[in-house]
Order: C-alpha cells, then sequence, then structure tokens
C-alpha cells in the first residue's frame, strides 16, 4: 500500500513522546510474602509486584525482560467518563491515545517473538485502540477481535442499548510463529459424538475397526478461499474435484463453491478404512467419521465470541473479589475463568505473563494458581488494599473462589513487592540538577548502569567492576573527584584488552588522555537524556503537557497519510 493510501490515526500531541528515565526498583521485604514451605515441586517464588506508576515501571523492566514476556494481559481504563473510585476513568480523547501508545510500544517490546498481547476494552475506545495496535503490532499481527459477554442481563436503565459485551484484542508480536493453543474439550463437545462404528474388522496392518463412538463430519471445504481458490480462479482445474458413486449407485459432486476435503486417492484410503459414511440408506453425500478416541487429547480450536457461562461475567468476578475485601469491593473486576481461558491460550506452565493495569490482581491470583510466572504493576493505593491481601491468601491456599478448584490448587509458591525508586536526579535549593540525596553508592551504580545500557553486575575482586555491556567492557560509577595519578592508575589496570566507563562527580585530565577509559562527569552526563523528577504518567489530563495545536488542524480525525480527510 503506497503512503498515499495507509490510513494512520492522528490526534493533537501524538508528536509528543515522554523522555523517559529507566529507574531502578527497590525492593521492600516486608511486602514480599512467601509460603513457609514448597507445597510442589513446581512452586514459583520469583514473581514480582511493582508499585509505582506503570509506564515508568515498564521502562525499568525494558533492560532486563525485553523479549521474555510470552503473555501481556491489559484492562487498561476505558475512557468513558464514568466516575470511578479507583481510576480517573475519563481522560480526554486525544491524551489517552497518546498515554495509550506509550504503554503499548514497550509492552510489544518486552514480548517475546512468540507472545502476544490481549487488552480488554469496550466500544469507548475499541476501534481507535484497533488501529493504533495496529500501528504498533502491525496490522499483520493482529489476531482477533474477542467478543466477551460481560453481562448476561439486560439492565432496564440503558438509555440506548444495554451494554453487554466487551472486546478483547489479541495481537501477536509475530504472527507467522505465534500460534494459540487448543482448549480442552467440554463433556458438551464430546456428547455429539454419538454414532456407533459397528464394523469390527482388522486391517492390513491390525487395526480393530471398533473404534467407538463418532460424528459425521464434512467431506467437502472451500472452492474459493486460500490458496486453493486462487489456483481454481487461474485454471478451473482442482484434484479435489470428481465425481464420487455412493453404495446405491448415485453420483455425487460437492455443492457449487465447495470440492471434496481430500483428494481422490485419500477418498478410495478412507473408504478402504471404512472412515466414509453415506446415510443408513447408502445414498446420502459422503460424510467422514470422526472418532472420539482419536480427537479428545487434540484439543478444540477456541471461538471469537465467549459467553459468560464459559468465562464468568462481571458479577461473578464481584463476587469473586468481595471475598478479599468485602467492605471496599472494586469496580469492574475480570473474572477469574476469563483470565484462565486467556492464558490457557497464550501460555504454558513457567511461561511470564505480564499485566500493567493489575486493578484487583487477578491475573497474577490466576496465573498463580496455573503456575505461570507473573509481573503485575499498580500506581493505586488499592495495590496494598486489594492485590496484596488477595495474593496471600493464594499463596497460602485459603482462596478458594475463582479457579481454585478447577486447578486443584493448594497453595504455594510466593511474589516479591517492589517500588520505583525516586528519580536519579532532583534540584537543589537554587535549581540546580543534583544526584538525589535518597541514593546510597549501590543505588547510583545501579542506576547509571541502567541508564547507559550496562548490565548492573558488581565484582567481589575488581571495585571498579560495577556492571558491563561485554565481556571486556565495563562500567565503574564513583561520587569522587578523580585525580590524573588514580585515572592513571585505572588505565593501567583495566589494560588494552578492555575497556573501561567512569562516570565520576569531577577529574583532572584531559578526558582523551587514557586510551583504555572513557570518563565522562555526573550528572552532567545524563541531564538531557530523560525528564528527570517527573513520577507521574498515569492516565489524568494534567499529566501529559499538550503541544499547542497547528493552525488548521483538527482535533482528532483517521485520515490518509496525505492529510485528506
Amino acid at each position: 500500500m503506497s503512503n498515499r493510501q495507509r490510513l494512520e490515526l492522528t490526534w493533537i500531541g501524538k508528536e509528543n513522546r515522554p523522555k523517559l528515565e529507566p529507574r531502578i526498583l527497590l525492593e521492600d521485604p516486608g511486602k514480599s510474602y512467601h509460603a513457609p514451605h514448597r507445597v510442589t515441586d513446581d512452586d514459583v517464588f520469583d514473581n514480582w509486584l511493582i508499585f509505582g506508576d506503570n509506564l515508568l515501571a515498564l521502562k525499568a523492566l525494558e533492560q532486563e525482560f525485553t523479549g521474555k514476556i510470552k503473555c501481556v494481559f491489559i484492562d487498561p481504563p476505558y475512557n468513558t467518563g464514568s466516575a470511578f473510585s479507583h481510576y480517573d476513568d475519563g481522560v480526554e480523547h486525544s491524551i489517552w491515545l497518546s498515554l495509550m501508545r506509550d504503554r503499548v510500544e514497550l509492552l510489544r517490546t518486552i514480548l517475546s517473538e512468540d507472545g502476544s498481547i490481549w487488552i480488554t476494552i469496550d466500544d469507548t475506545e475499541s476501534h481507535y485502540l484497533k488501529i493504533l495496535c495496529d500501528e504498533i503490532f502491525g496490522r499483520q499481527n493482529f489476531v482477533a477481535n474477542v467478543i466477551w459477554q460481560k453481562k448476561s442481563s439486560s439492565q432496564s436503565n440503558a438509555t440506548w442499548l444495554s451494554d453487554s459485551h466487551d472486546h478483547v484484542l489479541v495481537y501477536a508480536k509475530n504472527k507467522e510463529i505465534w500460534r494459540p493453543a487448543k482448549l480442552v474439550r467440554t463433556e458438551e463437545q464430546n456428547a455429539i459424538y454419538k454414532q456407533s462404528d459397528e464394523y469390527d474388522g482388522i486391517d492390513a496392518s491390525g487395526r480393530n475397526y471398533g473404534r467407538g463412538p463418532w460424528f459425521p463430519g464434512d467431506f467437502t471445504i472451500s472452492l474459493t478461499t486460500g490458496q486453493r481458490g486462487k489456483q481454481f480462479a487461474k485454471t478451473g482445474i482442482s484434484t479435489n474435484l470428481y465425481p464420487i458413486i455412493t453404495p446405491s449407485g448415485r453420483e455425487v459432486l460437492p455443492a457449487k463453491g465447495r470440492c471434496w476435503a481430500y483428494t481422490k486417492d485419500s477418498f478410495e484410503r478412507l473408504k478402504a478404512e471404512h472412515r466414509v459414511y453415506f446415510g443408513k440408506d447408502g445414498k446420502s453425500k459422503p460424510t467422514v467419521k470422526r472418532f472420539l478416541s482419536e480427537i479428545e487429547s487434540q484439543g478444540v480450536v477456541c471461538m471469537t465470541v465467549w459467553h459468560y457461562s464459559e468465562v464468568g461475567e462481571n458479577r461473578i468476578a464481584a463476587v469473586e473479589v468481595k471475598a478479599f475485601n468485602e467492605n471496599d469491593p472494586f469496580s469492574a473486576p475480570k473474572p477469574e475463568l476469563l483470565l484462565k481461558r486467556i492464558l490457557e491460550l497464550s501460555t504454558k506452565p513457567g511461561d511470564l505473563v505480564l499485566d500493567s493495569f493489575s486493578g484487583s490482581g487477578t491475573t497474577g491470583a490466576v496465573a498463580h494458581k496455573m503456575g505461570r510466572k507473573w509481573i503485575m504493576v499498580e500506581l493505586g493505593e488499592h495495590c496494598h488494599t486489594h492485590i496484596i491481601p488477595r495474593l496471600k491468601k493464594v499463596v497460602d491456599g485459603t482462596d478458594r473462589g475463582g479457579i481454585t478448584d478447577a486447578m486443584h490448587w493448594n497453595g504455594g509458591g510466593g511474589f516479591r513487592y517492589f517500588h520505583l525508586a525516586p528519580s536519579l536526579l532532583e534540584k537543589d535549593n537554587w535549581g540546580n540538577w543534583i544526584i538525589n540525596r535518597a541514593y546510597n553508592a549501590t543505588m547510583l551504580a545501579e542506576a547509571l548502569c541502567k541508564l547507559e545500557g550496562f548490565q548492573y553486575a558488581p565484582s567481589d575482586s575488581t571495585y571498579w567492576q560495577h556492571g558491563h555491556s561485554t565481556e571486556r567492557d565495563f562500567i565503574f560509577v564513583t561520587t569522587q573527584t578523580l585525580s590524573a595519578e588514580k585515572l592513571d592508575e585505572l588505565n593501567d589496570e583495566v589494560g588494552r584488552q578492555r575497556s573501561l566507563l567512569v562516570l565520576c562527580l569531577a577529574f583532572r585530565g584531559k578526558a582523551d588522555r587514557w586510551p583504555n577509559l572513557t570518563v565522562k562527569k555526573i550528572p552532567k552526563t545524563v541531564l538531557a537524556r530523560c525528564e528527570w523528577g517527573h513520577d507521574d504518567y498515569s492516565l489524568q489530563v494534567k499529566n501529559l503537557p499538550q503541544a499547542p495545536p497547528r493552525k488548521g488542524q483538527q482535533e482528532l480525525f483517521v485520515g490518509a497519510g496525505n492529510g485528506r480527510r
């Protein structure tokens, strides 16, 4: 598609991007929690609950977790204009788009190549969010728009139509390699296999044809779609178009626009194996016997409409949340069955799941019970009033709601609690940027490693090795003023085969004097890197400065790439 034809979403402030500071994370052992002993050999203890702004938290996770998250699930504020007690869910439209864009871009970065993202949203912003995600992930990586029935009854006070569904937008990092798992078959799905295969012969390989109940599956497929359709449209020939003679002697062909699902040779083989059924009188068009014994373990391909009876509804989720906080129930939580369905499709035990809009903590609770590792981020105080009490019950095995019984969950594992460190730089009384006085030497070294793209890994034996980018490239952080003699000594110790980035408060001599060292002053060397002292990028109007509108610019439109509406 040419640039003149390419559609893109445009809004005021789209060009404004925050210069995020990659903060370090500080663990609070007093809020971390784990079971006193292992319940099973598969217990996971290294799950992360992060308290803080989710955009800064994602930036903090970027270096360590890029390419490692198998599944992202987010339930962002829907921007409905409603007043929720735990969220400001009425952000001006263009600002909402900017804030979502910044988060989804980071989420895509940390997804594994075979990972997927699942986003719940309602009609207020779903179509705009779809286009936004198309830009970030590429339209070719759009998987589906799942419709989840979130309410089972009509709202009598609805002004127009009673809202009964949400969307779940699904994107793959790379759709060419990502495949969803199949769902476990239910008793209802197995019940359609009623036919009995009474033939009890033995074939050449010794197999018995008494293979139990079966279902008559369609013997035809579309002739107009996919590669087969393109070939037929071009040549008018298909190897799957041929007459079949029924046992009664009637000649049959597929319906118009269809062809047999099997070539003539495959048909003859299936017929010889008594897998083709022509009806009781032998006059009907063929169907293929699909035996329950052969497909029971294969699972079922998931459909895109999810009924509340399968994955729960908001009413059920509210009951689940009240079990751990009856006095302050969370608004519009997601049911555990919904998250179970998503994680069944997108992950396996041991995979890493991330939710950066954690709400009441459903994602972590479900992932924990299903044996997945998880990371959750939450800024609101309900991180402490809702999420931690809920997760403690999951770990203790005292949470008996949700999917607990279905997963035979009896507790175990644990989680670590982190909060974002304060900004590395702060202003002194005279308005000058200085290193934040809350930082000790260890925090400073870790923060500057992250800023400079080094892996923080302080050496036990070499004082100047605080981190490394390669096996021969190191970083040294100090608040001292280094003399020329001290840098001479460092240069000799590093040697010609290695290199060292030295970040110090000040130094004597010219920076290019030491061939094995790169010497820089802090905070001067990092001043222009980030927005220092910015702690809140949450979904509120006040947290995103807007550029003044350009002359003639519309507030919001979906238009062609050449600027026309």
